[in-house]
Formats: C-alpha cells, structure tokens, sequence
C-alpha cells in the first residue's frame, strides 16, 4: 500500500509539474485561434473592400505577423526548456576560485558567483536569476536570451490579440454603454451561466479579458526584467540592492543576448555567442549590499 502511494504520489507530482507548460500552451494557441478567426471572418474592413484585393493583401499581413510572433514564442519556449543552466557538465575547479565562490553542501562542490542552488531542480544554476514554474525551469546564464525573448513575443502577441479584440469592444460601445454590455466584459462566466448571452458571445468576451490582463501583467515582468539587463542585475541581486556587476547598458545588453544582440531576438536560429562562460565575471562595484 506505501509503494503504491508513493507512485501514485510521484504520478502526481510529476503531472503538476507539468501542468503551467499545458496550461500556458492551451492559452498561447486559444487566443492564436481566436485572433485568426478575427482576421479571416471578421475582419475590421468595411463591406465594399472585403472582396477587393487589398482585403486579401491586409488579412495575409496580420496573419504573418500573427503566426511570426507565435513561431517565436514556442521556439523560445523550446530552447529555453531545453539549454541546461545548471553546472552539470560544466567544469568549476582549477586556480579560479576566488572571491564570490562559495561551498553548495547539496551539491558538494564550490560554486562560482552569482551561482545559487535551486530546490526546486535539485541542482546550482549559473547565474541564476529565479525558478520559472510555468515552464518548470530556471532562468540562468545559458538559457536567459531565450527566455527573455520569448517573455517579449508574448508581450507582442497579447497586444496585437488585445487591438484586434478591440473591434468586439468598439461594436459594444457603438450599439451603447448598457449594463448588459459591461456585465459581459466583466463577468462573461455569470453572463454565460445564467443564459444572458450566447456561448460565441462569451468566447469573445472571455479572450479579449484574458489578452488584457495577460498583456499588463507580462508587460510588467518584460519591463522589470528589461531593468534587470540593463542595470546588470538577477532577480535575487536586485532584492539584495547588489550591483557589482553593472558594466554599462549596452555592455549589460551584450552579457545577456550576445554579440549579435540587436538582431538575435527576431529569430532563435540567429547565433550569438556570449561573451562570457558565466563562471568568472568582471566586478565594477562592492559585492556587500548596499546600505
């Protein structure tokens, strides 16, 4: 009875770990459905140019940009999961031990700066920035230009998805500001159960609340972790007030994305090697917190 709990528990657990990656995939490719379904059959053009050639030249347009933010998002996502950021395989000894290394007694090996144990993946990250559950990895030195890039394409995406569902907002308020209306941006899932609108009609209403409050709150991580890069800093020193290791913003940038930082982002195919190994870094400042 114990060792079938503890499968059935190990079950659980892993099927949780898991679910974010679903769950996120389920809302990416939804809201993609939704946005092409504006595009192809409802489109915001007036009746008289629907059959023109300009109507097929706007829709194939969006549906480029649409499909290129979406092709992005996912190739991201799968390089992000799949760079290991951890120091397995990575070879820490030698004479370069020096200040910033510290003794990780659940790896048993010394660790170089700016490298912390994640218990979440049982292992150090190099230039660990925190654990992403929603991907069920941590964000570190190799894997960091993917996760940021697809943190920025999944902005876009959502603001394009946020316009386009800006036409169903404007037909509302053409046909008036009523209580039905704002009922059903507000609370679709009250209108739908209690049978005060259609099932398209909440589909609607859900998506275009989802796009909004997903756009404000990735807009606010991409920015915080635009700050981040710019001032040089992981998450954990930005709570520490730490910035030991700000080599400028055009410096920080590089450290990040790579030599080929201004173009690598349009494409995860682009190479851009990084200048650094993430294992020694060039101090700037006091690595003791700021008073």
């Amino acid at each position: 009875m114990a060792r079938f709990m503890s499968r059935l528990w190990c079950k659980v657990e892993s099927t949780g770990r898991h679910l974010p990656i679903v769950l996120n995939a389920v809302l990416v490719f939804s809201i993609t459905a939704e946005v092409s379904y504006l595009v192809l059959v409802e489109a915001p053009l007036e009746p008289e140019q629907k059959k023109t050639d300009w109507s097929t030249m706007w829709k194939a347009m969006h549906l480029f940009s649409q499909y290129f933010m979406l092709g992005n998002i996912t190739w991201n996502a799968s390089l992000f999961v799949k760079t290991n950021p951890s120091i397995r395989g990575v070879f820490l000894g030698g004479d370069t031990m020096g200040q910033g290394w510290r003794y990780c007694y659940n790896c048993e090996t010394h660790t170089p700066p700016r490298c912390s144990h994640c218990y979440d993946c049982n292992v150090c990250v190099l230039r660990r920035d925190h654990h992403c559950v929603f991907f069920g990895q941590c964000v570190g030195f190799h894997n960091y230009r993917y996760f940021l890039t697809c943190l920025f394409f999944m902005w876009a995406g959502l603001l394009y998805a946020v316009v386009m569902n800006a036409e169903v907002f404007i037909v509302i308020l053409k046909e008036g500001v009523t209580f039905h209306s704002i009922m059903l941006l507000l609370v679709p899932w009250i209108m739908l159960v209690s049978g005060q609108v259609t099932a398209r009609a909440f589909a609607f209403a859900f998506i275009a609340d989802t796009c909004v409050v997903g756009f404000l709150l990735v807009a606010a991580f991409l920015f915080f972790h635009v700050a981040l890069m710019l001032r040089g800093q992981t998450t954990r020193e930005w709570y520490s007030t730490r910035q030991p290791y700000n080599l400028g913003a055009l410096a920080n940038i590089r450290e990040c994305l790579g030599k080929y930082w201004y173009i690598c982002w349009l494409c995860p195919l682009i190479r851009s090697p990084l200048p650094g190994d993430g294992i020694n870094f060039k101090v700037t400042g006091s690595l003791e917190p700021m008073k």
